[in-house]
């Protein structure tokens, strides 16, 4: 069951991203709110959870290797009524569930990530699987730019293509930043599109802030006749939604305060 029953809203997402990270004093903002619309398409129109089940057996897989972005997940499992809403005021409280990372002992959450280029290897070992059982599963991996300097990452890519693994999808968050940098200083990347397609990817760059965009590239890719896996290069914005915190790496480490809190709060519902 997919669920377009839920509207998955934008500005609802960011502003419960805004609300742990204030709850919690934490960090990992910006690089949660570039994939917000990513995440919001991916639950409201292709995950399937037979009965609303996130450990359903016939379920899709969708691992967040980039899993400092959980918060932007966490919202969207709330929206599934999966998270209960005192789980997000006391975010990172003594005795909290939920960490800064994807957390494995979370139903909805596939794997612990966070070391990263490892979730990637883990999905397409998932996509191996579910194609050994014959079943119409489709794995979905989502990973930073900054993320793929990694090796594993195309060790990964490299076995996925050999495998023939056509039920297997990456998706690229280019937003351009890193924690230490731009990627472009700290190790060039170059088209991601093509360096996928040379590894035997079938790949589509699209504005992944564009919701029809991200929307129509997956059905696309879906409804390829080849036997490859799937890339989806989105172009992101770090800190997406705040003007102060758009393309500002200062957001990936920096809490909010009261008066960054309430400016924020006032930009994702639309006041700036």
């Amino acid at each position: 069951m997919m669920s377009q029953n839920k509207t998955f809203d934008t500005k609802a997402l960011r502003k419960t991203v805004l609300d742990m990270a204030y709850a919690g004093s934490t960090v990992h903002i910006g690089c949660a709110f570039s994939i917000i619309e990513l995440l919001a398409v991916l639950y409201r129109h292709h995950l399937r959870y037979p009965g609303n089940d996130p450990l359903a057996v016939g379920r899709d897989y969708f691992v967040l290797s980039k899993g400092h972005g959980v918060m932007a997940q966490y919202a969207c499992l709330r929206e599934l009524g999966w998270l209960k809403d005192d789980a997000f005021s006391h975010y990172f409280a003594d005795g909290s569930d939920l960490k800064g990372l994807s957390d494995s002992r979370i139903p909805g959450l596939e794997v612990t990530s966070g070391s990263l280029g490892h979730g990637f290897s883990v999905a397409v070992g998932l996509a191996m699987g579910v194609k050994l059982r014959s079943t119409d599963q489709k794995t979905y991996a989502l990973v930073g730019d900054g993320e793929i300097n990694e090796g594993a990452i195309w060790e990964g890519a490299l076995f996925a293509a050999h495998q023939e693994l056509s039920n297997f999808m990456v998706i690229v968050d280019e937003n351009g930043f890193q924690a230490m940098g731009s990627t472009q200083d700290v190790l060039k990347l170059g088209s991601i599109q093509a360096k996928f397609e040379s590894f035997g990817f079938e790949a589509i760059t699209i504005d992944g802030h564009d919701e029809a965009a991200i929307n129509n590239a997956i059905i696309q890719l879906w409804a390829s006749n080849l036997t490859s896996p799937k890339a989806l290069i989105a172009k992101t914005i770090k800190g997406k939604g705040v003007s102060f915190m758009e393309n500002n790496n200062i957001w990936h480490y920096t809490r909010l305060d009261s008066e960054t809190y309430a400016k924020a709060l006032s930009a994702v519902a639309g006041g700036e």
